[in-house]
């Protein structure tokens, strides 16, 4: 049988594992508080990205906080977004604040 791989965050989830998604998030998990910049598929070819801080994370979601112009907001992934490549999760440098 083949197995299959993924980029998650600087791991690698092995997606033939019936636990792929505990893996995900055990990733997240220890980048709590870090500054993420988020690719997401906006619909007919449009492509949205946004940074902002982990927040949170529950059993099938995580929080990000984003700072738009002059306001806040909290959006929420599940992990199988991450899964699945609906959306894309990348660390940025804190020195910096730069995401790579």
């Amino acid at each position: 049988m083949l197995k299959y791989y993924k980029r998650c965050l600087r791991g690698v989830v092995d997606l033939s594992d019936k636990n792929a998604l505990m893996e995900i998030k055990k990733v997240i998990d220890r980048h709590i508080g870090e500054r993420v910049r988020l690719k997401t598929n906006g619909g007919r070819k449009k492509t949205i990205i946004r940074e902002g801080i982990l927040e949170e994370t529950y059993p099938s979601i995580f929080i990000v906080k984003i700072e738009m112009d002059n306001s806040v907001r909290r959006i929420s992934y599940s992990y199988s977004d991450i899964l699945t490549e609906t959306v894309e999760l990348s660390l940025c440098s804190n020195l910096n604040k730069e995401c790579v």
